[in-house]
C-alpha cells in the first residue's frame, strides 16, 4: 500500500471505534475518522466468528488487496477500520472489492476524477 500505513495498536482501534462514524453493508463494517495528517491509516479486523485462522487470513488479504486497488481514488487524511462480517467468508475478491467501494462511496471518500479541460474559443 503506497499511500497508507497500518493501524496496529489496540488503543488506535479503540479510538476509531469510540470517536469515529460507522457504516455497514452486508459483508463489511467500516469505521472512519479524520486523523489530521496527509496519509490514511488502515486497520482490518476479522473475528473468530468468521472462521478459523486460514479463513481469517484469506479475508484479511482480500480486504487489503481491495483497498490497495482503490487506494489511488481515496481521499487522504483518515483512519479507517474495516471489519469483516460472517457473510464475507464465502465472497469472492470482486464482491469484497465492490462492498468496500460501496462503503467508500457512501462516505464520499472516493475522489471524483477530474474532467479534462477543453479550451473554449
Amino acid at each position: 500500500m503506497l499511500f497508507t500505513q497500518s493501524l496496529k495498536k489496540n488503543f488506535q482501534f479503540r479510538y476509531v471505534y469510540q470517536k469515529g462514524k460507522s457504516f455497514a453493508n452486508r459483508r463489511l463494517v467500516m469505521y472512519l475518522i479524520k486523523n489530521g495528517t496527509q496519509e490514511n491509516r488502515l486497520g482490518i479486523s476479522v473475528s473468530k466468528k468468521v472462521g478459523k485462522s486460514v479463513v481469517r487470513s484469506h479475508i484479511t488479504r482480500l480486504i487489503r488487496e481491495s483497498y490497495r486497488s482503490l487506494e489511488s481514488e481515496i481521499k487522504h487524511g483518515y483512519d479507517i477500520v474495516v471489519i469483516a462480517r460472517v457473510s464475507c467468508k464465502d465472497a469472492s475478491y470482486w464482491e469484497v472489492r465492490e462492498s468496500l467501494r460501496h462503503l467508500m462511496k457512501k462516505q464520499n471518500l472516493i475522489r471524483i476524477a477530474e474532467e479534462p479541460k477543453t479550451e473554449s474559443r
